[in-house]
């Protein structure tokens, strides 16, 4: 897909987190900010973002939440942090959105449920989400963006059972043919 033609300047760029912006840590959670590691290159790619979208919004699932493995607060606390580096390095994200809901609570807005997206669109209404692409590393990323009316790209090679848009193998890989 032609990209850089594709994208203008009143499109919204929607992340993952694990996986896509910071190393995942297997079978565990980024509890604190000493847990939170940049994958490389991101923050560059952060920069590059901020001059082609007009809104940047991450929207990550985080049940440690709800199986008591941390806090809002904690999660939160990360939040800050990742968006403080991100800024400091001549970055931006506009919004965090983040689900600490278990995947057995019903009606939960867990990936792959639209439903951060439409938070998102309620406090952004600028948003178009059919002029937005998600950007995520696993089945519920690309679902989320499919259910929500969105571009979807996969980042990385874990099996996929769904046809994102496109595919690259790192967060940097895409903003760089921007």
């Amino acid at each position: 897909m032609d990209w850089k033609n594709l994208i203008g300047e009143d499109w919204t760029l929607f992340l993952d987190r694990d996986g896509v912006i910071n190393v995942r840590i297997i079978d565990g959670y980024v509890t604190k900010i000493e847990e939170f590691e940049f994958l490389p290159y991101v923050i560059d790619s952060f920069k590059i973002f901020k001059c082609k979208f007009k809104r940047i919004i991450i929207v990550t699932n985080q049940q440690g939440v709800g199986k008591g493995i941390m806090t809002n607060e904690d999660v939160e606390n990360v939040h800050k942090y990742m968006i403080r580096e991100v800024e400091n390095n001549n970055g931006r994200i506009d919004k965090v959105y983040f689900c600490p809901q278990l995947k057995s609570v019903p009606d939960n807005y867990r990936k792959p449920s639209p439903k951060m997206a439409y938070f998102a669109k309620n406090d952004f209404p600028d948003i178009d989400l059919s002029k937005s692409i998600m950007i995520g590393d696993m089945n519920s990323d690309v679902e989320f963006g499919m259910n929500a009316g969105m571009k979807t790209i996969f980042i990385g090679d874990n099996d996929l059972r769904l046809t994102p848009d496109d595919r690259f193998e790192t967060l940097y890989d895409f903003a760089k043919i921007l």
